[in-house]
């Protein structure tokens, strides 16, 4: 059924008209077919000359079932030949196209209806759609002048948007710019403060580079007594000395002649000591003999030693060496002290008094060679780099140091180079030394200063406050120290002999301190601008051995203070002449200092063996002419 305009149209199928001849003709022919198969059957039977068997229950229902089907087939062709049959077949066909009619026209009254009320509720619909579209339509024309002005305001705010975006985009670099600023000069203004507080006390800086350093505070507790000594404290007088001249102070007759008064058969004596320079001059003479052909004047031999018509001793010229090269006074004021010490009758030329060091260096030859040897045996030895100008290029000298022997060598450079000729590049023990890195390739065993890290240490807290490691460090770096310094004397095992327990205790700690160390640069990084912290702790990670090998061998110290000693004598030196005219002039006051300080640590007297070394005289001159 379809709705198209209002009208109904009923579409049917045509009644197919049924063929009964071909019908006929199709069931006579399965029935002939039947025949002559059944015929067939029996004939082969017949034929072959066999009995009839008797037939079993299937075969004979089948043969039963053939015989009906045969019988009816018989029966539709008999009824087909009458024409009876297409009687009731046409019969039955108008009676199924009279029912199918009936059901037609039912269903047309149906649809009819079924279109009328379709069209009644379609304009219903079509009403409530036409109502509903207007409705729509003004809900669509409101929405519309809404959205319309919601794009207005939309697209004013995207505006807005976009201009306060571009705003905060450069206010964001701007502040990007500023804050990268901002830390750049925070991290140069820490790196120029972290100079400025760098001194002698938390760095490596000599105490001299930094002459307005703070005063050096007492720790010591106060106990609210007088200064000086205390009652019941045994005193420490002043030295008496042999009188040389006794003056004898008569009694006062107030007290001599007063019976109130009687002597205690003691006597009171006080001391005013003198020293008085005197000028001892020896002179030889020897009548001279002329050859009455040749002329050559001839005379005695004089006393070895006495080659100028004026020469000095050894007294002499070690109070000059020593004043010059220990008390740093410079030629010129060691020649006018001696003048006025003689009221001007002993006045040594400066040449003569700058000649000294190399004089001394010449005659002592054979104590260097004597202390290279003695360095190369001794278990430890101390040593260190520092800085002069030679005519205002610079020059290294390095210092081996033992307690008893001390020697210094001039080199042009640092490192593997300056090393070389020294008791370093041959020693087999164990070397103390700062941080260089040179001093590593060398001996058998190695001891880091102390005392160093400890200034890096205390420079790192004051320019990392917020780390904890260095703290940490420092103190237990303190009380390793401590732990070493209050050991029996008399023991004379090593201190990991003595204290195992303890000593393993300090390495762990000093692993776990490290460990945080590691933890809090990973969490905060160093800044650029300093680094020393940093590098600290990567140097203590790297040569644990080095920093704690005085706990495992008594006779290591854990400073490098002995040739920090040595060399600040040398830079005093310096400090006074300002700059040396010549390498060999640095060579022989390394010389001298070497001798000296070694004739220091022996405990002898220092004049007396200065004197005795310029005393050392050489085959003079037996003639002139």
């Amino acid at each position: 059924m379809n709705v198209d305009g209002g009208e109904t149209v009923l579409q049917t199928e045509a009644a197919v008209p049924v063929d009964y001849e071909r019908l006929y003709v199709e069931l006579l022919a399965k029935y002939e077919t039947q025949e002559a198969l059944v015929a067939e059957l029996c004939g082969a039977q017949s034929g072959q000359g066999l009995r009839k068997a008797p037939l079993n229950n299937s075969a004979y229902a089948f043969m039963t079932g053939l015989q009906y089907k045969a019988r009816s087939q018989a029966a539709q062709l008999e009824a087909f030949r009458t024409g009876q049959k297409y009687v009731d077949m046409k019969a039955e066909h108008k009676a199924q196209i009279s029912a199918k009619d009936r059901e037609i026209r039912r269903l047309k009254e149906e649809v009819a209806a079924a279109h009328r009320q379709a069209v009644t509720q379609r304009h219903a619909w079509w009403q409530a759609f036409d109502d509903a579209e207007k409705e729509h339509a003004n809900e669509l024309e409101k929405k519309d002048r809404e959205l319309k002005k919601m794009e207005g305001r939309a697209l004013r705010a995207e505006r807005e948007r976009d201009e306060w975006r571009d705003r905060h985009r450069e206010k964001a670099q701007e502040l990007y710019r500023v804050q990268t600023e901002l830390g750049e000069e925070q991290g140069k203004n820490h790196k120029l403060v972290a100079q400025i507080n760098r001194d002698h006390e938390n760095s490596s800086l000599p105490s001299s580079q930094k002459p307005n350093r703070k005063k050096i505070a007492n720790n010591r507790e106060k106990t609210g007594r007088k200064r000086g000594g205390q009652p019941g404290h045994k005193g420490h007088p002043r030295k008496k000395h042999k009188p040389t001249n006794r003056i004898e102070i008569p009694a006062p007759e107030e007290y001599a002649g007063s019976p109130d008064y009687v002597p205690t058969r003691k006597t009171v004596t006080k001391q005013l000591v003198d020293i008085r320079l005197q000028v001892v001059v020896t002179e030889y003479y020897t009548q001279e003999f002329r050859h009455v052909r040749t002329r050559q004047r001839v005379h005695a031999d004089f006393p070895e030693g006495l080659h100028n018509e004026v020469s000095y001793s050894g007294n002499v010229k070690a109070f000059a060496f020593l004043l010059n090269n220990r008390c740093n006074v410079s030629v010129a004021k060691v020649s006018d002290f001696l003048a006025e010490l003689t009221d001007g009758e002993l006045r040594v030329s400066t040449g003569m008094i700058n000649g000294l060091s190399k004089e001394f260096s010449r005659k002592t030859e054979a104590e260097r060679k004597k202390a290279y040897a003695d360095i190369l045996l001794s278990p430890v030895m101390c040593t260190d780099f520092s800085t002069v100008k030679v005519n205002g290029a610079s020059r290294q000298v390095i210092v081996c140091a033992t307690p008893s022997h001390v020697l210094y060598f001039a080199k042009a450079h640092k490192g593997h180079e300056g090393v070389k000729g020294t008791p370093v590049e041959e020693y087999q023990h164990t070397i103390v030394s700062d941080n260089d890195k040179t001093f590593d390739n060398y001996g058998n065993a190695w001891q880091k200063c102390l005392e160093h890290v400890l200034r890096y240490l205390k420079g790192s807290m004051e320019n990392e406050p917020k780390l904890k490691w260095n703290l940490q460090m420092h103190g237990l770096i303190r009380e390793m120290i401590h732990f070493r310094k209050h050991l029996d004397p008399e023991d004379e095992r090593d201190p990991d002999k003595i204290a195992p327990d303890k000593v393993a205790a300090f390495e762990h700690r000093y692993d776990e301190i490290l460990a945080l160390a590691k933890d809090e640069y990973a969490y905060e990084p160093p800044s650029k601008y300093y680094v020393d912290g940093f590098n600290l702790h990567k140097r203590l990670s790297a040569y644990k051995e080095s920093h704690m090998l005085f706990l495992h061998d008594k006779s290591v110290p854990w400073t490098n203070n002995l040739s920090e000693r040595l060399l600040r004598v040398l830079k005093r030196k310096f400090k006074q002449v300002m700059t040396f005219r010549s390498d060999e002039g640095v060579d022989n006051l390394c010389d001298s200092l070497g001798v000296i300080a070694t004739l220091c640590a022996q405990g002898n007297n220092l004049y007396g063996d200065v004197a005795s070394v310029f005393d050392r005289t050489t085959a003079g001159r037996k003639a002139s002419g």
